[in-house]
């Protein structure tokens, strides 16, 4: 997985492409950890995510617990196959997907 980092001001965009699992949740989880502090606004930009495991999305949530204290959290560009497994887990109820 390609992680690409972009800061506005206090803002994070990570974009992610090829597939987030149980090999490169940890290398997102990091990224997050480590680029976080003063951000107001995180993006995910999953617009080149081909797929996503519950390893992958336990990192969103915990990046969404974190936002919940410091701002807000987006994520956006989510293919057919990922809105529904968005869907699917219930993370639409969760997440700020647009």
């Amino acid at each position: 997985m390609n992680i690409t980092k972009k800061t506005e001001g206090s803002t994070l965009t990570l974009a992610l492409e090829g597939r987030l699992d149980t090999t490169t949740s940890p290398q997102l989880e990091a990224e997050v950890k480590s680029s976080a502090e003063g951000v107001k606004s995180l993006i995910f930009d999953i617009s080149g995510l081909e797929y996503i495991s519950s390893a992958g999305l336990r990192v969103l949530l915990s990046a969404q617990k974190m936002m919940n204290k410091q701002g807000d959290m987006t994520v956006t560009g989510a293919n057919e196959a990922i809105m529904e497994i968005f869907d699917v887990t219930g993370f639409v109820d969760l997440l700020n997907i647009k």
